[in-house]
């Protein structure tokens, strides 16, 4: 089992905290001002959960930076009012920069769940991806 610590703790409390917010902007159609707390709660609770230094080695990374450059460029344009455009900017930078780590969430939600359509579908995306590689 893997231990965590108590910052740690606080990172994971940060990071569900700006997805509540995102979530709860979204619903409110777009509300930039909900959207812009969700975004910087996020990017601290990862900051706080792996470390500022890994954070920024995560982002940086060469093949990693059109993903970064929309992820962040989007969170600009959602301070900057236009909440639309920047989460469709975030999302895209997003789906990019975290595109390793859908088949091992995939897999795992799979194996937690009892539901047969969604085991049939994590198996068969689980299959698909591994004949890409």
């Amino acid at each position: 089992m893997i231990s965590i610590t108590e910052f740690q703790k606080i990172g994971v409390g940060l990071t569900g905290f700006g997805i509540f917010f995102i979530l709860f902007g979204v619903l409110l159609y777009f509300d930039s001002v909900l959207l812009a707390f969700g975004n910087i709660l996020f990017l601290a609770g990862i900051a706080v959960i792996i470390g500022l230094r890994r954070t920024f080695t995560f982002f940086f990374q060469r093949p990693r930076l059109k993903g970064t450059s929309f992820f962040l460029g989007g969170i600009l344009i959602v301070l900057l009012r236009w909440p639309i455009l920047g989460m469709a900017l975030e999302v895209y930078g997003f789906v990019t920069l975290f595109r390793g780590f859908f088949p091992v969430v995939f897999g795992f939600l799979g194996s937690i769940g009892n539901i047969p359509f969604l085991s049939l579908l994590f198996r068969k995306l689980g299959e698909s991806n591994t004949n890409m590689v």
